[in-house]
């Protein structure tokens, strides 16, 4: 995936120092990139019957709405708390400086659905184990958890590992 990775614009020193930032939005901006990361995701959940998408706020909607379409299937958006109208269930998180929680709807998951998670990058996988977490407490079966980027180094993929779920990625960068 060379030449994705070659899409993937890095900001050094942002959100803070030492941090190498990876931007996504230069690849979502590449008809032929974007065309050819939502295929290959998509095409590794093709014969797992997938139920739905969820994808993670807000770069996983883009990539998850995409690959629910060519996988025929729904699309339920996992949302920072207070974004949903309705009545939601949350799974809390932790980040680097605190807690957060994401939520989605209490009825976007039959008892016994196939879900496939998208997000653009998996770091740590703190949100990636909560989005799993919410879904296992709604009755749902996670199948996979697809990512365009993999940081390596962070230990996020390690850490769905020990969940059983399996993560793919198309890129990986080394570093934080």
């Amino acid at each position: 995936m060379k030449s994705l990775e070659k899409l993937i614009r890095t900001i050094p020193d942002y959100p803070k120092p030492g941090i190498l930032f990876r931007d996504i939005t230069t690849l979502l901006a590449d008809a032929k990139g974007l065309k050819k990361a939502i295929k290959t995701l998509a095409k590794r959940y093709d014969d797992d019957d997938v139920d739905a998408v969820a994808g993670i706020e807000a770069r996983g909607f883009i990539l998850g709405g995409a690959i629910a379409d060519r996988l025929e299937c729904g699309f339920i958006p996992i949302r920072k708390k207070g974004k949903l109208p309705g009545k939601t269930i949350g799974q809390e998180y932790t980040l680097e400086y605190g807690v957060d929680v994401i939520e989605i709807h209490e009825d976007a998951i039959a008892e016994g659905s196939r879900i496939l998670i998208v997000d653009d990058l998996i770091a740590t996988g703190g949100t990636a184990e909560a989005a799993a977490k919410l879904i296992q407490r709604s009755g749902g079966i996670v199948v996979g958890a697809a990512f365009v980027i993999d940081l390596p180094d962070l230990g996020g993929m390690k850490r769905l590992e020990a969940m059983g779920i399996d993560g793919r990625a198309l890129v990986s960068f080394e570093g934080h």
